[in-house]
């Protein structure tokens, strides 16, 4: 086959040069593009025409911060690429279950979101959509014994169901299980752009609203071939990393909390507050919704406005330094961090791991630098990595970002660029693909537009960070007292509803 064509972040492209090829082909492109170094960005059914339904793929080459995108046509089954390329597992359980097409061999084929197939109901193997309802991997033997927690949490959190299969406090292997709350926003966004998109995209995970706001916007304005203001650009990158500030401040506190140490959990719940105050004063929404638009910027920051955020930051950064030291002057906190939920390189790379839980096992991956767009395209943020893959090295790598992102929004507020901050969208290109990469907080967005012949959404495929990293999770457990649970958990922080979309 001709090598398909290698395009940027945000590169629109002609469906009619997507590189459509056998099944065969298909499967060993992606086999030999992963051993080269290449990710399974997003793997995805697109639709059915009579019996065949098309496979779309998208691989990302963080070397050299290009994506390629490759299709098939395949009826009823193929060769699972999951037992020779592991970042496939997940992908090919979700096209799976939606869309019946079973990839033989699988080693564990089940449902990820208890969701209807999209050819209806099915009898026999296959899925039919009734949540909660599968088998569960089990272990047998004197002193094996199972231990269920979920769908239901004590907190105020959404649902999602962990089974461990331990030897008296050792775990052996930690099923996940989600898909209760699953919202179908990849199928409401069909039909569009219009009004109601931007609000599923940015609410698709609460926590991440602007990162899923700019990857949205930026694959609407590619397809409209519509420019953003610098000044825009600059805001969108300050909502961003006060974002991630947020988080990782509260997250820090989290992972103090999980192991009683009081100190750092009280302060940085309070410095979270501050930080989410700051970008209500930009918008109005702590949580940063109405902030980001196609376009541009739903709202400018005025000299006022900026002397007002510098002064909380700065407040919160003099305050999140004191209480996040703590955690590194105290044994008894580095003791219980160290060596706990240990992910080796190799893992990393073999499930695709992005953003926290990637850097902290050394893998230099972030979207910001490898795939830059925006004002980081000019302003590069130094990607901050650990290489223990332990529950130290995923907190210290979010002390490390905390401080970069401080530094970057105290940069781009003193030099804001003068300017608009909306410019026009218009129509959308007809029969086109889009591939918007964005680095959150837990890191890689990936959201993968394809547009009809009238220029309206045919198919919207979004990939959280979650949904690479949730059975990384599981791999930290293993080997793992069960006690260890909360603390490996919580250096996770993984979204439910950005997995359940």
């Amino acid at each position: 086959m001709m090598d398909p064509p290698n395009l940027m972040n945000g590169e629109v492209l002609p469906l009619a040069e997507v590189a459509s090829i056998p099944i065969a082909e298909f499967r060993e492109e992606i086999i030999e593009s992963v051993e080269r170094g290449a990710r399974i960005a997003a793997f995805f059914g697109a639709g059915r025409k009579n019996d065949m339904v098309q496979l779309v793929c998208v691989l990302a080459s963080d070397r050299h911060g290009t994506f390629s995108i490759i299709s098939t046509q395949v009826s009823g089954h193929y060769e699972s690429l999951t037992p020779v390329c592991e970042q496939a597992h997940l992908f090919e359980r979700e096209v799976f279950e939606q869309w019946q097409i079973k990839p033989e061999g699988h080693p564990w084929l089940k449902p990820i979101r208890f969701q209807p197939p999209r050819t209806g109901k099915t009898s026999g193997n296959g899925p039919v959509g009734v949540c909660g309802v599968t088998d569960f991997f089990s272990m047998t033997g004197e002193d094996i014994h199972e231990v269920a927690v979920g769908p239901v949490h004590a907190g105020i959190i959404e649902p999602g169901h962990f089974r461990f299969q331990c030897h008296g406090e050792m775990v052996y292997h930690l099923e996940i299980s989600l898909g209760y709350q699953h919202r179908g926003v990849e199928r409401a966004m069909i039909g569009g752009p219009d009004k109601r998109t931007i609000h599923y995209a940015e609410t698709l995970a609460g926590d991440t609203s602007v990162a899923h706001a700019v990857a949205y916007s930026r694959a609407i304005e590619s397809l409209a071939k519509s420019r953003v203001s610098a000044r825009s650009q600059v805001i969108r990158g300050i909502g961003q990393e006060l974002e991630r500030l947020a988080n990782h401040v509260g997250d820090m506190g989290a992972l103090a909390g999980d192991i009683g140490f009081l100190p750092t959990m009280s302060y940085c719940g309070r410095i979270r507050g501050d930080l989410l105050n700051a970008t209500a004063e930009i918008c109005g929404n702590r949580f940063g919704r109405g902030l980001v638009r196609p376009g541009g910027v739903g709202f400018d920051i005025d000299s006022a406005t900026v002397g007002r955020i510098l002064k909380r930051i700065e407040a919160a950064e003099d305050d999140a330094e004191s209480a996040i030291a703590l955690l590194w002057n105290t044994p008894s906190v580095l003791s219980r961090f160290e060596g706990t939920g240990a992910i080796d390189g190799e893992t990393c790379e073999s499930i695709g791991l992005v953003g926290v839980a990637a850097r902290a096992c050394g893998a230099e991956r972030d979207v910001r630098k490898d795939f830059s767009y925006g004002i980081y395209r000019l302003s590069h943020i130094p990607i901050s990595t650990w290489g223990t893959g332990d529950v130290f090295a995923r907190a210290f790598v979010r002390w490390l970002e905390i401080q970069q992102s401080f530094a970057f929004v105290k940069d781009q507020l003193a030099a804001l660029p003068a300017g608009g901050i909306m410019e026009p969208c218009g129509s959308l290109a007809p029969s086109h693909i889009v591939v918007s990469l964005v680095e959150g907080w837990r890191g890689e967005i990936c959201h993968v537009a394809i547009t009809d012949e009238r220029g309206r959404i045919a198919n919207w495929k979004i990939v959280d960070p979650s949904f690479h990293n949730w059975f990384g999770l599981a791999m930290a457990l293993r080997n793992q007292q069960i006690s260890d649970f909360p603390l490996c958990n919580k250096s996770f922080n993984l979204s439910y509803c950005g997995h359940d979309l």
